[in-house]
């Protein structure tokens, strides 16, 4: 059964999905924040502590689970640049090859039909008086219209060659900038993180504020990677089930379907499709060597003025045994199939293995800051929490830490102020008037001003009472 989704509808299918996911996602925590601020503010104090403890753990756990993302993430990246890579490679060797292959026929061609026709007409002059000799010219001119006629039949590579070097600029175009865009996001994720920790430790609003903007756009963008990794690892996997059919119908138009096939699979059993130009090419060859050798041996006695075109053929024609050597191994099948798996285990082990670690490395990411998202308010609703216990705190109070720190900054703060007034009012209540007794201060203030001038905060216990204006005992 035909399947109803094409590859690029099923493509966009994926990434519709995970967009949905993060619809989800952002919905969960917009409704977990709102029953978060709605929920009763007013807690034991004997239950804020196990808040704190929670908040504590679920930033370390977001944390673990962060660094070992990066980490998978990492792996991922270079695995997936190591099979990009590879694939680069094997398409660079295949694209020498065919090349060369077509180097090779135009340049043998070229000899054939310039050189060697050029060589054969000065013979024919020169070696006019010989009938014998000119019908031996004449074969030869014949078997090499013959072997120009058999490298005609071979295919020509030049369109495959142009497509293979713009797939491979293309390739290591894309690989280039996903690479650094993934190293990038790499660093955003470890900082934000960083902006975590930071923020819990010194209790700083601002950066937890700013680590949450960033962990919102962190999260949005490990959805929209996971998206586009699973996309192309679900493409990638689709081509490694049957490269073979999709490369011969992208090649049906250029090269014939046997020539594709004997490349692809490179079976001892397929006969070469270029067996029969090759032999005619080598036995054309291997004749025409031939006769130029019966001309040097009884012709070049009897003209010595063609001993130049004579041997300039024989040169000729061993230039052209060697491409013929070169031509034979460059059309055999086993290295350009070679380049095929390398390029094949190349973008289907490494590159897909990448691509699922990067996926895996996205959803660690998106668990792990929607978890700081989750702690972030309750860690701002405990820090508001222990700014009111201060606040309610009595700055009078000594054992108070921030009043002694007020303390030290303001030492006129830290003298008694006088209880006489209490004393007055109990004597009007006993309808008694002692005479009232003139009490220095002299003795506190200079002992307030040598505790203070030494470093130390003044330490009320240490004054005597008579010093300290303290109402009569009952």
């Amino acid at each position: 059964a035909d399947c109803p989704l094409s590859p690029s509808q099923s493509l966009l299918f994926l990434g519709l999905v995970a967009a949905v996911c993060l619809g989800l996602n952002l919905l969960f925590l917009t409704v977990y924040l709102i029953c978060l601020c709605c929920c009763k503010r007013d807690q034991e104090p004997e239950t804020k502590r196990p808040h704190s403890c929670c908040v504590t753990w679920m930033a370390v756990t977001a944390g673990l689970i962060c660094c070992a993302a990066v980490g998978i993430g990492f792996y991922g990246n270079s695995e997936t640049n190591d099979g990009v890579y590879q694939l680069l490679y094997a398409l660079d060797h295949a694209n020498h090859t065919l090349t060369g292959i077509d180097s090779l026929v135009a340049g043998t061609t070229l000899q054939m039909r310039v050189g060697l026709e050029q060589h054969l007409v000065r013979l024919n002059e020169l070696l006019a008086a010989r009938g014998d000799y000119l019908q031996t010219l004449k074969f030869m001119q014949q078997l090499a219209g013959s072997i120009v006629l058999q490298l005609s039949g071979l295919p020509v590579w030049r369109g495959t060659s142009t497509d293979l070097t713009a797939l491979a600029g293309h390739i290591a175009y894309v690989e280039y900038y996903r690479w650094l865009a993934y190293l990038l996001f790499f660093i955003l994720v470890l900082t934000v993180c960083l902006l975590a920790c930071l923020g819990l430790a010194k209790r700083s609003r601002c950066l937890l504020t700013t680590m949450l903007c960033c962990g919102l756009l962190t999260l949005i963008l490990s959805w929209a990677s996971m998206a586009v990794d699973t996309a192309a690892a679900v493409g990638t996997s689709d081509f490694c089930v049957a490269p073979d059919k999709f490369i011969m119908n992208q090649t049906e138009s250029d090269i014939s379907a046997e020539v594709v096939h004997y490349y692809l699979y490179c079976d001892q059993s397929l006969s070469n499709p270029f067996q029969q130009a090759l032999t005619v090419f080598q036995r054309s060859l291997t004749t025409m060597q031939i006769q130029i050798q019966g001309l040097i041996q009884f012709a070049l006695p009897l003209f010595p003025t063609a001993e130049k075109d004579l041997l300039g053929v024989q040169q000729l024609l061993n230039s052209s045994e060697t491409s013929l050597h070169q031509l034979t191994a460059m059309l055999d099948c086993r290295g350009l199939h070679k380049d095929y798996l390398d390029a094949l285990i190349g973008i289907c082990y490494d590159g897909v293995e990448g691509l699922l670690y990067l996926v895996l490395f996205s959803l660690l990411v998106a668990a792990s800051f929607s978890t700081i998202i989750c702690a972030t308010p309750r860690a701002w609703k405990h820090f508001a929490g222990r700014d009111r216990d201060y606040d309610d705190m009595d700055e009078e109070d000594p054992f108070n830490p921030q009043a002694r720190r007020i303390a030290t900054h303001n030492p006129a703060r830290g003298q008694l102020r006088s209880f006489c007034s209490y004393s007055s009012s109990l004597g009007s209540q006993s309808s008694l008037h002692p005479p009232a007794q003139t009490i220095s201060n002299a003795p506190v203030s200079e002992y307030m001003n040598q505790a203070v001038l030494f470093g130390g905060n003044p330490r009320y216990e240490n004054v005597p009472l008579i010093g300290r204006g303290s109402p009569p005992p009952t």
